[in-house]
């Protein structure tokens, strides 16, 4: 049980790491701000981060879900 519990701890962590990155390239990308390599604005990489951003997000809020069930 206690494995279990830090193992959920530690993918929480990861998770919200994740999505930190995720939301900062997302901006760098919208802003310009790599513009050698990708266009500004509303470009693939901008939407790819996005949506993985709101995965991260529906996987977070389902497993409270489970957890408040369990409880």
């Amino acid at each position: 049980m206690i494995l279990q519990s830090d193992n959920r701890k530690i993918m929480t962590k990861m998770l919200e790491m994740l999505g930190l990155v995720l939301v900062g390239i997302m901006s760098l990308s919208f802003m310009g701000i790599l513009r050698p390599t990708i266009e500004p604005g509303l470009s693939p990489l901008f939407w790819g981060c996005a949506g993985a951003t709101l995965m991260i997000l529906v996987y977070r809020k389902r497993k409270k879900k489970q957890e408040a069930k369990e409880s």
